[in-house]
């Protein structure tokens, strides 16, 4: 089972309770459309995850079965097993000492090498290109811990082989990076203040806060998964003093989650094609990420900021606008559980082009709350492919016929919702 995937109720759960908290006492937490985007990109994450988990484990337990160390000095294989097993004792289980200790290790080095994925992703600009989406929206609760990117596993899955030279069987590695991944939702809120000693060794909200700062003293700092002594040990740890400005270098200024997976990769090639000098475009690829060449201008420097004088991108669009854009997105979020939750039973192709639609759904709406004049057009003509899909999936025999007809009926509802709503859009000011 996929630990992450099985945590997601969880997750929602965990943000209502914030939520909820943040208006008990009047806190300024979240802002409607900066969470959509999140959710967003967190959804096209997960479906690209449905290939890049294959891709990650699949090169683990080819690489732990036939390329470790164990097989090729006919070592015995590194010890697995449950931790715990039954017993007649006071607990009703006893300890298996060697099976915790292995995976006490396997854990420990899932963190390490998840810390120098972390901080190369910070270091080498093709790296931060997948990165960056993290780290681009300006607020800073629990819905930032799901926008994560669709690109990044195509590279990262490699700072984890290392441990399959090791012999680490792929199943404990996929558990514990699983539970590594868990830990660091919490983190991501600014309701926990400091936590004393476990500041010490455990990474916490604090520490992570530092993490996403924008400020230049906190900016690519403590880039701990579980164990901040990783930066204690590397020289990469600052603790938290005055709360940091949240976001990156250079906004965003966007709610669309396709262009908050690209723009870096946008950036980055479109420098490397200009650029003249053959060792300026190795550098714009595999350089730090600030760094530009000379001949096309300056590199990015971080200004100094404050959250008094820090002014966040926001838009406000009409509420006629904001509630299409809710029940819309609701209405995709729950396809997209349904298709990734059956998504082992479906065509590839199927589950391709569910993800297509949705992205595009959800980049539409991103695109209203933007008060983009052309998003009207834009979702009439995604409504109108829905209502297509609807009238051709009435031939096929192997879906529900009451289904897709609750399908082209909402969509004909929304195509009506939509035609209302778009005049709103043509008479609001666009974002700068």
């Amino acid at each position: 089972m996929d630990v992450v995937a099985a945590s997601i109720p969880i997750f929602f759960l965990l943000i209502v309770v914030e939520v909820l908290v943040a208006r008990r006492f009047r806190e300024p937490l979240y802002r409607f459309n900066d969470s959509i985007a999140d959710l967003s990109c967190g959804i096209l994450s997960q479906f690209a995850g449905l290939f890049m988990v294959i891709l990650t484990y699949g090169a683990f337990a080819w690489l732990s079965e036939h390329g470790s160390l164990y097989r090729v000095f006919d070592l015995p294989p590194w010890p697995q097993g449950s931790p715990l097993v039954a017993s007649d004792g006071i607990l009703g289980f006893a300890i298996v000492w060697p099976a915790l200790v292995s995976w006490a290790v396997v854990f420990v080095l899932a963190d390490l090498a998840y810390y120098w994925l972390h901080r190369l992703s910070h270091e080498v600009n093709f790296l931060w290109a997948g990165h960056v989406v993290h780290h681009s929206s300006e607020e800073y609760n629990l819905t930032v811990a799901l926008r994560q990117s669709s690109l990044h596993g195509l590279v990262s899955w490699v700072f984890y082989m290392p441990l399959a030279v090791l012999g680490i069987p792929w199943i404990m590695f996929a558990v514990c990076h699983g539970i590594n991944l868990i830990y660091q939702f919490w983190i991501h809120t600014r309701e926990i203040d400091r936590l004393g000693p476990l500041e010490v060794v455990m990474n916490t909200p604090s520490h992570h806060r530092v993490h996403h700062g924008v400020n230049p003293k906190y900016q690519d700092k403590n880039y701990a998964g579980v164990f901040i002594v990783w930066d204690k040990l590397f020289g990469t740890f600052v603790p938290e003093e005055e709360e940091p400005v949240y976001g990156i270098t250079v906004p965003l200024r966007t709610w669309n989650p396709i262009i908050a997976n690209i723009h870096v990769f946008q950036e980055m090639f479109r420098n490397a094609w200009r650029t003249r000098r053959w060792s300026d475009k190795l550098k714009v690829i595999f350089g730090p990420p600030s760094w530009r060449p000379e001949d096309i201008g300056s590199s990015v420097v971080a200004a100094p900021v404050s959250k008094e004088t820090f002014v966040k991108f926001d838009t406000t669009p009409p509420r006629s606008v904001t509630r299409y854009v809710a029940i819309q997105f609701l209405v995709l979020l729950l396809g997209a559980v349904v298709l990734l939750r059956f998504a082992g039973d479906l065509p590839v192709y199927q589950v391709v082009a569910g993800g297509f639609y949705i992205g595009i759904g959800l980049s539409s709406l991103g695109s209203l709350l933007e008060a983009r004049r052309w998003a009207g057009s834009l979702e009439i003509v995604r409504l109108l492919m829905l209502v297509l899909l609807a009238v051709g999936f009435m031939v096929v025999p192997r879906f529900p016929l009451g289904v897709v007809l609750a399908v082209g009926a909402f969509a004909a509802a929304s195509l009506a919702w939509a035609w209302r709503v778009r005049p709103a859009l043509a008479s609001t000011p666009q974002p700068a």
